[in-house]
C-alpha cells in the first residue's frame, strides 16, 4: 500500500501534532493545497476570515489567550502584504504565532516575471515584520522548515515568524513521515550566581515592588511566593492578571499616575519581570521608576534598554523567580507600613480615573458586575480604552487581557474572535471605536459565521476622538478629517444576522450589558456617545510628564 501524500496534507498532519485545533486564513490558489488537506483530515478547524489582516489578527488573539501557537494562512504577494500591520502588532507583543503564505512556482521565482500573485522580494519584507521568515527550498526539507518555524515562534522572546512554501512543492508528491512531532522548545537556561547575587541585594529592601510584565505571564505562582514574602506588585497592560487584580498587594496596571509615582519615591528597589518598560507606560522613559532597579527577561538585549539596571538576570522568569523566592526566605524584614501604603495608592488611583470618566463609569461598573471573573477583556485603540479598559475594568487571569500593545486601531474585533474561539466557554467582551471598527469591519460577518461567543461594546461618538481632542489641546482647535460618516449600526447588524443592542442612557446599563453577556454567540452593544455625554477629562494622547506637556 503506498504511503504517498502530498507536502500540503504532510504540513497539515505536522500542525495537527502541535496542538493547533483552530487555525485562520483567506483562501487561494497558492495555499489550496495545504487547506484542501486541512478540509479533508477533519481535525483542524479553520475559519475562512473576510481579509489577510483579520486572519492574521485573530490567530493572535487565539495564542494570547490560549497559550499555544496562533496559526494563519495567506497568499503571496498581495496577500503577503495585506497581513503586515497584523504581523507588525504580533512582532510588537510577542505573540507565538506561524503566518504560512504560499509562493509561486519554483520555475518563475524570484526572476520579476510580473507572475500573478508575484512580489519582489517578498522574503526580505517578511522578514522585516517577523522574528523571522523562511521560504521552503525543496519537497525535501517542507516539513523541517515549518518544524523550525514552530520552534522558532514558540522559543522565548516569542514572535510571530513567516514560511513561504511555493505551490508546486505544497502539491508536491512525498512519504508521509514517521516523525510528525513538534519541535522541542527549550527554556532559556540561567546563571544562578546572578540569582544568588540579585537575592542578596534583594535581601537589604524594606518595601522591594515587582512590575510584571507579558514575560512574565507564566509565572503566577512563583510571583505569588515572592508576594507572600511582602513584595508589591505593578503590572504593564501585557501583565495583567498576572496577579488577580483584586489581590490586597498590586497596583494592576495604575503605573503613570502621579499618585504612584510619588509611592514609586518610597520604595526602595524595584524588580521588573518581562516587560520591555514600554514609552508609553513609562512617560517616555522619563517615569520616576523606583531605585535600585533590577531586571530578569528572556531577551538578553533587555539589559539597561529604556532603563538603566543595577542587576540583570537572562533566562525564563518562571524559573529565576522561584529559585529567587527560595534564596529570599527568611531574609526580608519589609516595613510593616508598605502594603498598606501600596493599598492606600492603588485605592487613590483607581478614584481619580473614575472621576475622569463621568458617565462612563457606571458602563464600567456595570460591566464589572456582569463579567464575573471568567472572561476575556479584548481591546482595540481607541479613547475608552485609554482612560479606563487597560486598567480600571480588573481581570484576573495572566490570559484573559488582550489589546493593540503597537497602537495600531481596528485590530481589536478581530483579536476578539481568536480569543473567543480559544476560549468558547468564556465570554469574550471587545471594547472598540467607531472608527477603529470601520477598518476591517467585514470581519463582523466572519464573528457571526463561526458563532464566536463575544460582546462588542462599541463606543460610537462618529469622529476619531483621541485626534480630535489633540487638535483641540494642540492645534487651536482646529478640527479636519476626523468627523466619521457611520452605518446605522442597528440595520447593519441585522443586514448579516448579529444581534445589536444599545445603551443612549447609562440608566440603561446594567440591565443591557446584562443581556449581552448573557447571549450565547456574538453580539455588538452600541455606545450612543452624542446621547450619553462627555467624558469629565478629555483624553489627548498617551500621558507625558508634567513638564513636556507645557512645553507642547
Amino acid at each position: 500500500m503506498s504511503n504517498l501524500t502530498t507536502v500540503g496534507e504532510v504540513i497539515a498532519a505536522f500542525l495537527e501534532q502541535c496542538g493547533v485545533k483552530t487555525a485562520f486564513g483567506v483562501i487561494s490558489i497558492h495555499n489550496m493545497p495545504i487547506l484542501d488537506a486541512i478540509n479533508s483530515r477533519g481535525k483542524i478547524r479553520y475559519v475562512g476570515a473576510r481579509g489577510e489582516a483579520g486572519a492574521l489578527n485573530m490567530a493572535d488573539g487565539l495564542a494570547r489567550v490560549s497559550g499555544g501557537v496562533g496559526v494563519a494562512f495567506t497568499s503571496t504577494g498581495t496577500a503577503a502584504g495585506n497581513a503586515a500591520g497584523a504581523m507588525v502588532e504580533a512582532l510588537t507583543a510577542g505573540t507565538a504565532l506561524v503566518h504560512i503564505t504560499g509562493q509561486i512556482e519554483t520555475p518563475y521565482l524570484d526572476q520579476d516575471l510580473a507572475y500573478i500573485h508575484e512580489a519582489p522580494d517578498q522574503l526580505s519584507m517578511l522578514k522585516s515584520i517577523s522574528k523571522a521568515a523562511f521560504r521552503v527550498r525543496s519537497v525535501e526539507t517542507a516539513l523541517a522548515t515549518v518544524r523550525e518555524a514552530v520552534r522558532v515562534a514558540q522559543t522565548a522572546p516569542t514572535g510571530p515568524v513567516s514560511v513561504e512554501i511555493p505551490i508546486d512543492i505544497q502539491a508536491s508528491e512525498i512519504e508521509m513521515p514517521a516523525d510528525l512531532a513538534a519541535p522541542h522548545v527549550s527554556l532559556p537556561t540561567h546563571d544562578s550566581k546572578r540569582v544568588q547575587q540579585l537575592a542578596d541585594s534583594l535581601a537589604q529592601a524594606k518595601r522591594p515592588l515587582l512590575w510584571l510584565g507579558g514575560g512574565a505571564r507564566h509565572a503566577r505562582a512563583q510571583v505569588e511566593r515572592l508576594v507572600k514574602l511582602g513584595f508589591g506588585v505593578v503590572t504593564s497592560v501585557q501583565g495583567r492578571g498576572v496577579l488577580p487584580e483584586d489581590h490586597p498587594a498590586t497596583l494592576g496596571a495604575f503605573n503613570v499616575q502621579s499618585t504612584v509615582e510619588n509611592f514609586y519615591r518610597t520604595c526602595d528597589a524595584m524588580l521588573v519581570v518581562g516587560s520591555r518598560l514600554r514609552g508609553n507606560e513609562t512617560l517616555k522613559y522619563k517615569l520616576a521608576l523606583p531605585q535600585p532597579l533590577y531586571r530578569i527577561d528572556a531577551d538578553a538585549r533587555a539589559d539597561n534598554r529604556g532603563y538603566r539596571n543595577a542587576q540583570f538576570v537572562h533566562g525564563d522568569s518562571a524559573a529565576i523567580l522561584d529559585e529567587l523566592a527560595t534564596l529570599l526566605e527568611g531574609r526580608l524584614k519589609v516595613d510593616p507600613t508598605f502594603a498598606q501604603d501600596l493599598a492606600g495608592t492603588h485605592e487613590v488611583a483607581v478614584a481619580e480615573t473614575g472621576k475622569g470618566l463621568g458617565p462612563y463609569k457606571q458602563l464600567v461598573d456595570a460591566l464589572q458586575r456582569a463579567v464575573g471573573r471568567d472572561f476575556n477583556w479584548v481591546r482595540d485603540v481607541t479613547i475608552s480604552n485609554s482612560t479606563w479598559g487597560n486598567r480600571m475594568l480588573k481581570i484576573f487571569e495572566p490570559r484573559a487581557g488582550v489589546h493593540a500593545l503597537g497602537g495600531g486601531i481596528g485590530q481589536g474585533m478581530q483579536m476578539a474572535i481568536g480569543a473567543a474561539l480559544a476560549n468558547a466557554a468564556a465570554k469574550t467582551v471587545c471594547l472598540v471605536g467607531d472608527g477603529g471598527l470601520m477598518v476591517n469591519v467585514g470581519e463582523l460577518v466572519t464573528a457571526v459565521q463561526e458563532n464566536a461567543n463575544m460582546m462588542i461594546v462599541l463606543m460610537n461618538d462618529q469622529c476619531y476622538g483621541v485626534i480630535r481632542n489633540i487638535q483641540d489641546a494642540h492645534y487651536g482647535g482646529r478640527r479636519c478629517y476626523v468627523q466619521l460618516h457611520q452605518p446605522e449600526f442597528a440595520d447593519f447588524c441585522a443586514s448579516f444576522g448579529m444581534k445589536h443592542l444599545r445603551i443612549t442612557s447609562m440608566d440603561q446599563a446594567e440591565s443591557v450589558i446584562r443581556e449581552g453577556v448573557a447571549f450565547e454567540g456574538p453580539v455588538m452593544v452600541e455606545v450612543d456617545m452624542l446621547s450619553v455625554g462627555s467624558f469629565t477629562t478629555a483624553f489627548a494622547g498617551p500621558p507625558v510628564k508634567k513638564e513636556e506637556a507645557e512645553d507642547a
